[in-house]
């Protein structure tokens, strides 16, 4: 199948050349193309009407050697067409604001389920022994993923020293950032649809110099395993220009929490090195709230 082909023209012209279930399938991809990019061959022949046999001989039909190829076909046509105006449109138009509040919790709560059922354990411990072993750890994530970047690389900080957040705008700025990386070094990428190609760069460049390079991104399909040799994966899809990041943080949860248990004692020492500061240094403590006990939640009534 030519990339550079209509993926919808070609399935529209092969239409005479399939069954009647087969046509079924073609249809609701053809009106539902943004939600079938999602589905499993079961769940696309269930909204379609027939069986999951029916769905993987479409996709043999369509030239793809079993279904996860289709699909990955059909994901990356959705992803370069699908506009971010499009995307706001899905789903949540005709919804009531109730609706609405149910659809973005359950589609994060399903994102979470499927995080948890399918986990690689290994690729986390495989992750966790390689940071434990880095003498430098680079966390690279932008435009949005910079807000995950950010929060772990502020967690990682309690655990090591040499924590330095990569995050900019162009991939030259990037690579600059990572101009003293090595192979004694791990970097962490993280990107999520649509991907970034700065990062994509950025992992290319460590990759080069022996780096450790793990990935956090949301499939197998990801641009970023071309680089990395450990990849943990945690959905984010949402059919709204607002990306799901529920799923990924908890992921970012497992491994802080592996890492502290294995580094407590060093843990422990940074943290009551910072409640030493925040003593001897009280300015700091305005920035956070005093808990609020029976005596001083009187002061808000």
């Amino acid at each position: 199948m030519k990339s550079q082909e209509d993926f919808l023209a070609r399935i529209r012209m092969k239409m005479p050349e399939f069954s009647k279930g087969q046509r079924a399938i073609a249809r609701y991809i053809l009106s539902n193309y943004d939600k079938a990019s999602y589905m499993t061959a079961v769940q696309l022949g269930k909204m379609s009407g027939v069986s999951e046999s029916t769905v993987v001989r479409f996709a043999g039909g369509m030239g793809c050697d079993g279904y996860p190829e289709f699909q990955k076909q059909l994901a990356d046509y959705v992803s370069r067409r699908l506009s971010m105006t499009k995307r706001l449109e899905l789903d949540v138009d005709e919804m009531d604001f109730e609706e609405q509040i149910d659809f973005v919790m359950g589609n994060d709560m399903e994102n979470l389920r499927k995080t948890w059922e399918t986990l690689d354990r290994n690729a986390v411990n495989e992750a966790v022994e390689s940071l434990l072993a880095a003498e430098h750890i680079y966390v690279v994530g932008v435009r949005s993923c910079s807000a995950i970047a950010n929060l772990l690389t502020f967690y990682l900080r309690f655990v090591f020293e040499n924590v330095t957040p990569v995050s900019n705008s162009g991939s030259t700025e990037l690579i600059e950032q990572l101009v003293r990386v090595n192979e004694k070094d791990v970097v962490i990428g993280i990107s999520f649809p649509r991907y970034s190609m700065g990062t994509l760069k950025a992992l290319e460049f460590a990759n080069d110099r022996n780096a450790k390079i793990i990935a956090i991104t949301d499939n197998k399909h990801s641009p970023l395993k071309l680089y990395s040799s450990c990849n943990l994966f945690a959905p984010s899809n949402m059919s709204s220009v607002v990306d799901s990041f529920t799923a990924p943080v908890s992921l970012l949860n497992v491994l802080m929490v592996s890492l502290c248990m294995r580094k407590r004692m060093e843990v422990l020492l940074y943290l009551d090195g910072l409640e030493k500061a925040w003593m001897d240094y009280p300015v700091v403590r305005s920035d956070e709230m005093d808990y609020l006990d029976e005596e001083n939640i009187k002061d808000f009534d």
